[in-house]
């Protein structure tokens, strides 16, 4: 049986010890809706992508200093957050995006270097217009200015 990046294989123990954070930090996490894992018999179960999801989170949070309501607006911008094993596409119009999300340092799309191939002309950004609220908040997150908070432990 061959496992994809999508199904659901690995306990929340095991997801914590991979990504070194306790148990109940995963749970915070998906209080705060930031990870849907699958549940079974009353278990968590999480796939490959959402550990490469809860890899960026810890990134936000322990290397960028971001809180969970910084962190969730940073991936509310991504409309491709919840997409499992994106198949990407051709980035065709040009009134999409001025620089796609896995050139930028410190993105989700970056940081997954196995996946950023097939993110370098998503689909989801061919298809959707960026709104102007979208445009407002990505502006916004490179505002030197705005200070963020150290996650608590």
């Amino acid at each position: 049986m061959i496992l994809s990046d999508d199904m659901p294989a690995y306990t929340i123990g095991v997801i914590a010890d991979l990504l070194r954070v306790h148990p109940e930090t995963l749970r915070i996490w998906e209080r705060h809706k930031l990870v849907r894992p699958v549940r079974r018999k009353g278990h968590r179960l999480y796939s490959a992508n959402d550990l490469r999801r809860l890899r960026f989170i810890r990134y936000l949070t322990e290397q960028k200093g971001l809180n969970l309501a910084g962190v969730r607006a940073l991936v509310d911008m991504y409309p491709c957050w919840w997409l499992d094993n994106c198949p990407g596409g051709t980035l065709a119009q040009p009134n999409v995006r001025t620089r796609v999300c896995w050139k930028e340092d410190g993105t989700y799309c970056h940081m997954v270097l196995d996946k950023a191939d097939l993110c370098s002309g998503c689909r989801v950004y061919e298809n959707q217009a960026r709104c102007a609220s979208c445009s407002r908040l990505e502006k916004d997150s490179r505002n030197p200015n705005i200070s963020v908070s150290k996650f608590p432990d």
